[in-house]
């Protein structure tokens, strides 16, 4: 299967990380912001083709499937360009950052019945992917969520420490990770939200603090805590309270409620969730069928951020 990866940045990197440890399959083309960054990342991992022109990249018939690592407001229209091009796409979280843009991406993936699939992430990592089997299986439920996402980011800054070209968003990005993941561990719809958010930065024109309250019907809540705000530790740590005992999982590691390390490494092939879920990506192509994530499965998560945006913005 011939891919090509649109977007040269830090989660760019990590997809062809990933995509080289997958049998069958080439990275044939590296798309960029700009020649420069397409050419060198090229060169760095052996590509045979670079460019900064996505359209005329969509053209080419040697191309089976794309995977978008860009900035979050082009997600939408780029998954749509490539679907009616002929491509698979997975997109990097978020798929679009307003509803309606959501929508409009289901609708062209119902009507061409192409792989379209999102990248929440967290559904692949071996630390939720052996919680989610017991949850599963019914051996335990969960009662509570208590998630943190922390980041520091008063400057428009990506996670190389170079500047952005956008504006990262802790509710049309950062939020939906645990939205989707909350309705993935409980298999239930949410029911409820409630959300209030602090002042927005003068310079960046978002809120940086946020929280946010989940309710699924049968009575399960997540508490949702995100902030760019926060020096210290980074990044997003979920604690799973169950009806029989606790989780904390941060990224692909997992450990109990006492700190003491639980084994992932028999959960999957990879203990690395970005290579899984592109492994996931890959096979669901090849064995024609949808894949976990896809844009249908994760379409409630951007109706539920709809009714929070609602909410933030009343």
């Amino acid at each position: 299967m011939n891919i090509a990866v649109v977007g040269t940045g830090a989660f760019g990197l990590k997809h062809l990380d990933a995509l080289a440890n997958i049998d069958d399959v080439e990275v044939t083309c590296v798309v960029g912001s700009n020649m420069k960054s397409a050419q060198e990342v090229a060169d760095k991992y052996k590509i045979a083709s670079a460019t900064d022109n996505y359209n005329e990249m969509l053209k080419r018939k040697d191309i089976d499937a794309v995977i978008l690592v860009t900035p979050t407001q082009m997600h939408a229209q780029q998954t749509i360009d490539a679907l009616e091009a002929g491509k698979h796409v997975q997109v990097e979280i978020p798929l679009a950052d307003n509803w309606v843009d959501a929508q409009r991406v289901a609708k062209v993936q119902r009507s061409t019945g192409l792989i379209a699939m999102v990248g929440h992430t967290r559904r692949f990592n071996p630390s939720h992917q052996y919680l989610h089997q017991k949850f599963v299986k019914k051996e335990i439920s969960i009662q509570q969520m208590d998630v943190q996402t922390y980041f520091f980011r008063r400057t428009n800054m990506n996670a190389l420490g170079k500047p952005r070209s956008w504006t990262d968003h802790l509710l049309w990005h950062h939020s939906a990770h645990t939205i989707d993941l909350f309705q993935y561990q409980t298999g239930e719809k949410i029911v409820k939200v409630n959300a209030i958010q602090g002042p927005k930065n003068p310079d960046l024109g978002i809120a940086m603090d946020m929280s946010i309250q989940l309710k699924t019907e049968t009575g399960k809540i997540c508490t949702l805590s995100l902030s760019f705000n926060n020096d210290g530790p980074l990044g997003t740590f979920f604690r799973y309270i169950c009806d029989n005992g606790t989780y904390i999982a941060r990224y692909d590691d997992l450990v109990n409620g006492n700190e003491e390390k639980i084994d992932v490494s028999k959960v999957a092939i990879s203990v690395n969730g970005i290579e899984l879920q592109d492994r996931e990506f890959v096979s669901s192509i090849l064995e024609s069928r949808e894949p976990n994530a896809s844009v249908a499965s994760v379409l409630s998560t951007y109706e539920i951020m709809d009714q929070i945006q609602s909410q933030l913005e009343y």
